[in-house]
């Protein structure tokens, strides 16, 4: 009787396929699914387009001077630094950044900040 009543309950269980359905339209999924995903895609994007940082000549002009004559002070830096005469130290102004430069018993530090943007950084130049 037992075996009968767990023969009844067992053939009214039924199997169902599983089946994997892909989201992103490109996998084969729905091709209304794109515009969703491209907007949270679009939200989640946290690096700036570049064209957008500089919207005038004059910026960029300004932004090109101020890495050239960055450019030109770390050449000299690291010209004086392994030259004869050494590196002077003092405090530069360059645009939006002043550049500090001393030297202690570990090497020499040059210590950068951004005065627009207050973003620093510190660089020691050991002696050998």
């Amino acid at each position: 009787m037992l075996i009968g009543i767990l023969w009844m309950t067992m053939s009214g269980l039924q199997a169902q396929d599983f089946v994997y359905k892909p989201i992103n339209p490109a996998f084969g999924g729905d091709t209304f699914n794109y515009n969703w995903l491209l907007s949270s895609a679009q939200e989640q994007n946290q690096h700036q387009n570049q064209s957008s940082l500089s919207d005038t000549d004059l910026d960029n002009f300004e932004e090109n001077l101020n890495r050239q004559v960055l450019n030109l002070l770390s050449r000299e830096l690291t010209g004086d630094l392994f030259g004869e005469n050494g590196l002077e130290n003092g405090l530069y102004s360059i645009g939006s950044f002043e550049i500090e430069v001393s030297s202690n018993t570990d090497g020499i530090n040059v210590y950068v900040v951004n005065t627009s943007d207050g973003s620093e950084t510190l660089v020691t130049v050991p002696y050998y």
